[in-house]
């Protein structure tokens, strides 16, 4: 209830005084929290229809992402994220911190996997965390 408060006095009062960075910001955290929340139950499903029907469709590979994300705590971000995510496992940042590697069970074509994080996952932290 506190945060609700909070939040509306912060939107009138950034009518007054202009806008503030924290009122765009909750949104873009509640905009994140709903797209990993429909990733993790795509995620679920199709591991879960996978594992009922008579012949697996899995292809397991280890990739490397390059990193736009720069920070420990977006790296860590990501990394946690991904591991969170059924069918996928963070396994290593390189040294330089420009690398993630990853494994997943569908790996069909490495290039879409990269990509997908890109847009999906890196994308959206970079604009929560920036």
């Amino acid at each position: 209830m506190g945060f609700i408060l909070g939040y509306i006095v912060l939107l009138f009062a950034g009518q007054s005084l202009g806008p503030t960075s924290y009122v765009r910001r909750v949104w873009k955290v509640l905009a994140f929290a709903g797209f990993f929340l429909v990733e993790f139950v795509k995620s679920n499903l199709r591991i879960a229809a996978d594992v009922v029907r008579p012949h697996i469709r899995m292809q397991p590979g280890i990739v490397a992402i390059p990193l736009t994300v720069e920070t420990d705590a977006e790296i860590t971000l990501l990394a946690n994220l991904i591991t969170l995510t059924p069918g996928t496992l963070s396994l290593d940042v390189s040294t330089d911190r420009k690398t993630l590697y990853i494994h997943s069970v569908y790996v069909t074509d490495p290039e879409a996997l990269r990509e997908e994080i890109r847009e999906g996952f890196e994308r959206r932290i970079l604009e929560v965390m920036r």
